[in-house]
């Protein structure tokens, strides 16, 4: 009775965006001053209904003229191909392990505020301040995108798709995080300090917002980076070509700072401590000195400390701005929280089925010791027999500080990145075209992920094809996995936070290592760029990847739209600097001789 309940009540990921029409329902890309959004059917959008009765519905802003009809509606990503594009292929493979996510997520904004005195018109207001309808908690929506690559199995990646979404949203709640972007509010102001008789008319704001989309788009200045040349194919044959093809990638950029939103230190510690500890009893061996980077020191970590006696958030009302020297805690620490607890949860699971076989079953190497009697998973993971593998994850988060959504070019945004394993994310530079990278693979090669494993694992074995791997596996942090979670192979996130300037980043990309595994990043947006549309540059990529490839892998590819996607092809060498490169290759895959002289 108990689980019907739970999942009577449980509610479905929020795979849409909702907003405003007619003013939302335009080309993203058409003539017209009326703004950057989607041009859609009738049939495609349904009317947003609030279930929740809680849920403030989202205001629209005042009627201008006769016949100007405001209709608060959902609209799914799947359907809006200007601005997202998901694409999979199983390759050569029997069957496909691959997942992804793309929707909105039930969780306070994290965007960094903008100061008014910046954003703030004599005349209408607040710039670019769109028609987008607010999510339940009132801030402009937080819009979520995964990519989940399954390795022996596909419980794993299947379990995050649907649930890690959830993980995250009661993380926020045990935290307690509030908004980014509230402040002390006066009655009758919205979240950005303007009274609600200030704000603008519908018709005069879709000219503010188109207006500002033109400046942001023409400021920006495109260049060609020193010693940025076409990539050439190798000129004695496929013996000089560099492997897979792949030329040396690019650093990620440093992270930001994170934006502290909940000051209930005591909370958070007790929270991190009794997880900390709960991996100390169940697996031991390199648990026992964990720390993970965006937990507590009390708790065993390398983050925030607990310097007073008074809990802070007895003290300070949700929209009061704190002293800036006060510790607290942001999103980075309940996404550390969210992964780590949906591992154990998964891990859990997976201990307390009964094996089939005892020599091809998971088996945990210290199963004896500690993993005989694991406490029991509270969800309802997988089927009575115990199931095998795990799975890599990366995670972005966008949300915007004002209700215009994040792909208009006059629109600022912050992105936070989760990762684990080799999934890898991209951005696309509007003023250079060059692929920024905003994850690292998680291999045995990676010096600062050789030396954490090392002092547990004995060593690393190389494989036939000249890859590192540990216990078998080619990564060193995973989900699942229960085998190799004793030497270190754990779901502790790499977390990436990156403010986006208006029409800096062209687009977004998620891809498997089935994409990333066999293009280079600068072939990956290359491609892309050369797309009309989002959805028609995940199904290039995937398509190019898995054509190419000798032994093609699970491909997944998911492409967002950004501010700059207007003048992607423009910035550097736009789509020419690996376009011979790309040729070389496919003439190559289609004359399969040539690979044997």
């Amino acid at each position: 009775m108990i689980l019907e309940r739970i999942v009577c009540h449980r509610r479905h990921f929020h795979d849409y965006f909702v907003t405003h029409l007619p003013s939302s329902s335009l080309h993203p890309d058409a003539g017209s001053s009326a703004g950057p959004h989607h041009k859609l059917p009738r049939d495609k959008s349904t009317p947003h209904v609030a279930r929740d009765s809680t849920r403030s519905p989202a205001a629209p802003p005042p009627m201008v003229g006769p016949g100007r009809e405001m209709t608060v509606v959902r609209i799914p990503l799947k359907s809006a191909k200007h601005h997202f594009g998901a694409f999979m292929s199983r390759g050569a493979r029997p069957y496909n392990e691959d997942a992804y996510q793309a929707g909105t997520i039930e969780v306070p904004a994290f965007a960094k505020r903008r100061p008014i005195s910046l954003t703030r018109n004599q005349k209408t207001g607040l710039i670019g301040e769109g028609t987008s309808a607010d999510s339940a908690s009132g801030d402009p929506q937080v819009f979520y995108f995964a990519v989940f690559d399954g390795h022996g199995g596909t419980e794993c990646s299947a379990f995050l798709k649907a649930e890690l979404h959830e993980y995250i949203e009661e993380g926020v709640k045990k935290f307690q995080l509030h908004s980014s972007l509230k402040k002390r509010r006066k009655e009758g102001q919205d979240n950005q300090g303007l009274s609600n008789k200030e704000q603008n008319p519908g018709d005069v704001e879709d000219k503010i917002l188109a207006q500002a989309g033109k400046e942001a788009l023409n400021a920006i200045e495109m260049k060609k980076p020193e010693g940025l040349a076409p990539l050439k194919p190798p000129k004695a044959g496929p013996a000089d070509a560099p492997p897979n093809g792949k030329t040396e990638e690019t650093s990620p950029p440093e992270s930001e700072s994170s934006i502290n939103q909940s000051y209930n230190l005591r909370n958070a510690e007790e929270l991190e401590r009794n997880l900390v500890n709960a991996w100390k009893d169940l697996v031991g061996g390199y648990f026992k000195r964990f720390k993970p980077e965006y937990f507590s020191t009390a708790a065993g970590g390398q983050g925030h400390t607990l310097e007073k006696e008074v809990v802070r958030s007895k003290q300070l009302q949700p929209f009061v701005d704190p002293p800036e020297d006060d510790e607290g805690v942001g999103i980075e620490t309940v996404l550390t929280y969210a992964f780590l607890q949906a591992d154990y949860d998964f891990v859990t699971a997976q201990a307390v089925k009964k094996e089939e076989d005892p020599v091809l079953a998971d088996k945990a190497i210290n199963e004896d010791d500690i993993l005989g009697s694991p406490s029991k998973s509270a969800r309802p993971i997988g089927g009575p027999k115990r199931f095998m593998g795990g799975s890599t994850c990366s995670i972005a988060m966008i949300s915007t500080p004002t209700p215009t959504p994040f792909w208009h070019p006059a629109s600022p945004s912050t992105l936070v990145v989760s990762h684990v394993g080799d999934t890898r994310i991209l951005l696309c530079k509007t003023s250079t075209g060059v692929a920024v990278p905003l994850t690292t693979n998680h291999h045995p090669s990676a010096p600062i992920e050789a030396t954490r494993m090392r002092r547990y694992a004995a060593t690393f074995v190389t494989d036939s094809f000249g890859e590192e791997r540990v216990s078998g596996l080619a990564n060193t942090r995973a989900f699942g996995d229960m085998s190799s979670k004793r030497i270190g192979v754990s779901a502790e996130p790499e977390i990436r936070r990156i403010d986006l300037s208006p029409a800096e980043y062209s687009f977004l990309v998620l891809v498997s290592d089935g994409v990333s595994g066999t293009l280079s990043d600068q072939e990956t947006v290359d491609i892309i760029k050369e797309a009309k549309t989002p959805e028609q540059g995940a199904r290039d990529v995937v398509s190019f990847a898995t054509e190419i490839a000798e032994d093609a892998d699970n491909a997944t590819a998911l492409v967002v739209r950004l501010g700059g996607w207007e003048r992607r092809s423009e910035g550097g060498l736009g789509s020419l600097g690996t376009k011979e490169l790309r040729d070389w290759r496919r003439q190559e895959a289609e004359n399969p001789r040539s690979r044997r002289q």
